[in-house]
Formats: structure tokens, sequence, C-alpha cells
């Protein structure tokens, strides 16, 4: 599956677009995350627990985007967007889009 933010893939083209492919995932925020972090807001610096929390929940999200495409038989993913709603207090929706087509 090829996968790209682009709205084109170099050296290829476009034969049929098949639809809007989406994934997403709800996450929300652990205790012990929430502690350490608090911690480190005092002393300032990088809160990795959420960073590495952000990341799982991206990888997450186009995973299932790709296994939307893969259903509706694409070959790529193109103009690809990621975006995170809040949803209530300490959890959020990272959701990844795309248009999935098929490729000559």
């Amino acid at each position: 599956m090829i996968l790209t933010t682009t709205e084109t893939v170099p050296g290829r083209d476009v034969k049929e677009i098949i639809a809007i492919a989406r994934g997403s995932t709800v996450r929300a925020r652990h205790v012990g995350r929430d502690i350490t972090a608090m911690f480190k807001m005092l002393i300032g610096g990088e809160l990795s627990e959420y960073t590495k929390l952000q990341a799982d929940s991206r990888e997450q999200a186009l995973q299932r985007l790709v296994e939307d495409a893969e259903r509706h038989g694409a070959d790529a993913i193109i103009g690809i967007r990621i975006t995170t709603s809040l949803i209530a207090a300490g959890t959020a929706e990272i959701a990844a889009y795309g248009t999935a087509v098929k490729l000559s």
C-alpha cells in the first residue's frame, strides 16, 4: 500500500478513485503517566509519556486507515491527513483519512 500526503504518486497515474478511507482511535490519559508528567512540568522538558501516547495513537489510526483502504481494494491512499480532536477531559480522538485509489 502506497501512502502519501500528496495528491499524486510520482511515476504512477490514478486509474480509479475508490472511496474516502478512514481510521481513528480514541485514547485516554493514564493516571500513572499524569503523575510522572506533573513532576516533569515542575522542572521542564519534554513530556515523553504523552509524546509516546500520541505517536502510538497516530500509528494505530494510520493502520486502521490502511485496513479500510484494503477492504475497498485500493493500491494507494493519497492526500492523507491526520487530525486530533478533544472528546472529553483527558481523552482525544486521532483520525487519519485520505482518498483510496487504484493506480495504473
